[in-house]
């Protein structure tokens, strides 16, 4: 059974933890709560979630999950604090293991110094942060380069949850490639 960790803080988006989650779930997948510590309640940034922490990133190995899920809000601000969550997130990029991350999640892939040379998007105000990461901005719904799933917001969950899932099942999908030039401006999208 595959496992994939969720890496949260407090003020997260609400429904960017809980859409994937639960059907990371459904699908009959394990899904493990991590963040800065293990057992710290934690409060979604528009109140609908409170949720615990199962697990501290210090003792995670990357090695034991099949994926890595960021959910937005101001939680990937707080978690790119803690170098061993970067850590953790820049070692499931090396071992080319899917991330699936959305809204301010960009963030946390800036901070891990795995955005450069890559096709993602995010939520429009941290744009110019993934620019200045070296990475290739483009407005789309759901982006897939490689093992990075990036999406904008909470109206694109169902594409993220679904792109996740595919790369869970099927394996990662094909680099964009920075050489495409133009074609990095129609990624492959789903």
């Amino acid at each position: 059974m595959a496992r994939i960790m969720f890496i949260v803080a407090s003020d997260f988006e609400d429904s960017e933890f809980r859409v994937p989650y639960d059907r990371v779930r459904e699908a009959g997948y394990e899904a493990v709560i991590v963040s800065t510590e293990a057992g710290k309640q934690l409060k979604g940034k528009k109140g609908k979630e409170t949720i615990t922490s199962e697990k501290a990133a210090k003792d995670m190995s990357v090695d034991e999950f099949d994926a890595l899920v960021i959910p937005g809000g101001y939680s990937p601000d707080h978690l790119r604090m803690d170098s061993d969550v970067v850590e953790l997130v820049r070692e499931f990029f090396q071992q080319d293991k899917p991330i699936a991350a959305i809204c301010h999640a960009g963030w946390m892939l800036a901070e891990a110094d795995i955005a450069d040379g890559r096709t993602v998007t995010s939520w429009p105000s941290i744009k110019t942060d993934l620019l200045n990461a070296g990475a290739h901005w483009v407005d789309r719904e759901v982006v897939e380069d490689g093992n990075l799933i990036t999406s904008r917001k909470p109206g694109d969950l169902k594409a993220f949850s679904e792109a996740l899932l595919r790369q869970i099942d099927q394996g990662i999908s094909p680099r964009i490639g920075a050489a495409a030039g133009a074609e990095a401006e129609q990624p492959s999208v789903h």
